[in-house]
């Protein structure tokens, strides 16, 4: 399976900018779709966003239009650019594999490889 490592997220004011990276090592040569999740205390985590090998990506509806999935050609690593921050983008940032469903779907139970995770704070 895949090593999955997220870049250091911090803390970014409302409204401003801030990219995510997720470095992958190891065996991704099953790699079906990569994502990202987030997940705040006392709640389910949440898909954001879900990309294909040939490029493409689907979002939840509360990040459309602000926030951008993409990678590299070998699955050797995944971005997220988050543009337009509001407070509520607040929470632990996840990058995940699928390696064993050929489904496109932005629900965590599809997705077995998981980085540690990554704070993004946004103050307003």
């Amino acid at each position: 399976q895949p090593r999955l490592v997220e870049s250091v997220g911090g803390p970014v004011q409302a409204g401003g900018p801030l990219r995510l990276s997720c470095a992958v090592s190891g065996d991704n040569d099953r790699t079906f779709s990569m994502g990202w999740f987030r997940q705040v205390p006392g709640k389910e985590r949440e898909g954001v966003a879900t990309i294909l090998a040939g490029g493409s990506s689907r979002y939840a509806d509360s990040v459309k239009g602000r926030f951008t999935i993409s990678k590299d050609s070998r699955w050797n690593a995944l971005y997220l650019q988050m543009n337009s921050l509001k407070p509520e983008d607040t929470a632990m940032y996840y990058c995940a594999a699928n390696t064993r469903r050929t489904l496109f779907r932005l629900l965590a139970e599809d997705y077995d490889s998981w980085g540690q995770g990554t704070q993004v704070t946004v103050s307003s």
